[in-house]
């Protein structure tokens, strides 16, 4: 395939707004673009204009290794602060910008087109490669959850992720939490606050003492870090002149071996049951998120397949790394075996962010990468 054909790909798919629940036209792109080669696909709805695509090419299922990236992308924000329209990718200085170009639409082509061009140079492959295209990942990894459920991670042998990492090899990641807590007070007039029990005071008292106890976790995870806890979202009241009866806020959660989610889910019920027996307080807690930290084997053959690709198609050793943000893995890892994961795209840091943009020849590089992880994996 011609540079440019690649470069046209990246930007037909960035073009494709598939902001949160607008997947299919996606999958429908990327099922015809592997059909043109020859190469089987199908489609596994999720919801309306929601369907994950699975891809498979090779003749022997001796061993399968994945390659998996998301379809989904965050939602742009104003449009004004933007120095090129979003969805109208931009190429200027060797990069493409456009939202989604690095988080990571950049991964996913690369990996589509590393398949169809294995198939052109008919590779001998000793087993099969499997494209994972997931639905709603920036969300609750939605499409990852449905596929593992319905099985089509059972069989892998390794597992790719083109999430953006650089130069790098990403083996862990944090686990994700996300949750509310729900404060419902009583009306009154702002003149006569006796009347009423302000929302917003006990919504205050829970945030200091999640604040209090999330400080009092010293433990750090050798690999990935610290503990991190933000609320994130805030609301309360309807008038200036009124005391609130409703409250609500929000918080996310990375969570480590060492302050695991269920200690989480424990500390945070028990400071909810303390401030409730106080009079007037009435807070609910409810777990909107909850994913798990993935570690995979820093030995594995998928590890030492993916340095000797990099090694070779770069010039670069590739650090191994964990990291903050959660991924896919943290769902496909629920299959019913285990099998080496790791995280390794195209991108920067640029993820989310306005002007978001990725390397036009880190893009490039990235489908040679692949094609060589598959030959060495499947050797």
């Amino acid at each position: 395939m011609e540079q440019q054909e690649k470069i046209q790909i990246l930007k037909d798919i960035i073009a494709i707004n598939s902001t949160n629940g607008n997947e299919e036209e996606v999958a429908d792109y990327l099922a015809s673009l592997f059909q043109a080669h020859e190469i089987d696909s199908h489609k596994v709805p999720y919801a309306d204009k929601r369907a994950n695509l699975i891809s498979e090419m090779g003749d022997s299922a001796e061993r399968i290794l994945a390659f998996s990236g998301h379809m989904d992308v965050v939602d742009a924000g104003n449009l004004k602060n933007w120095s090129y329209p979003p969805f109208e990718p931009t190429e200027k200085d060797g990069r493409l910008y456009g939202r989604g170009s690095t988080d990571m639409k950049a991964g996913l082509a690369a990996m589509a087109i590393a398949m169809i061009e294995l198939k052109e140079e008919n590779t001998a492959l000793s087993g099969k490669i499997r494209f994972l295209a997931t639905v709603g990942e920036e969300v609750g990894e939605l499409g990852a959850e449905q596929l593992t459920t319905q099985g089509y991670a059972d069989d892998l042998d390794g597992l790719v992720i083109g999430e953006p990492s650089g130069h790098h090899i990403v083996y862990a990641h944090k686990g994700s939490m996300n949750y509310t807590v729900t404060s419902i007070g009583k009306n009154a007039h702002s003149s006569m606050p006796e009347l009423g029990i302000n929302a917003i005071d006990k919504l205050l008292a829970f945030y200091n003492e999640a604040e209090a106890y999330v400080a009092s976790i010293k433990q750090e995870n050798e690999l990935l870090g610290a503990f991190i806890h933000n609320v994130t979202v805030i609301n309360g009241g309807n008038q200036v002149n009124s005391i609130p009866e409703k409250a609500e806020l929000q918080g996310n959660i990375r969570s480590i071996p060492e302050a695991d989610n269920e200690t989480i889910k424990k500390a945070f019920a028990a400071i909810i049951a303390k401030l409730n027996r106080s009079s007037g307080t009435n807070l609910t807690l409810t777990w909107n998120y909850d994913k798990q930290p993935v570690f995979s084997d820093r030995t594995s053959d998928l590890v030492a397949a993916t340095q000797r690709a990099a090694k070779k198609i770069i010039g670069n050793e590739m650090p191994l790394l964990g990291i903050s943000g959660t991924t896919d893995a943290a769902e496909f890892t629920k299959a019913k075996h285990t099998f080496p994961v790791i995280i390794f795209g195209p991108g920067n840091e640029t993820s989310h962010q306005v002007d978001e943009n990725v390397e036009i020849a880190n893009y490039l590089e990235m489908i040679h990468v692949y094609k060589e992880i598959a030959t060495q994996f499947l050797q």
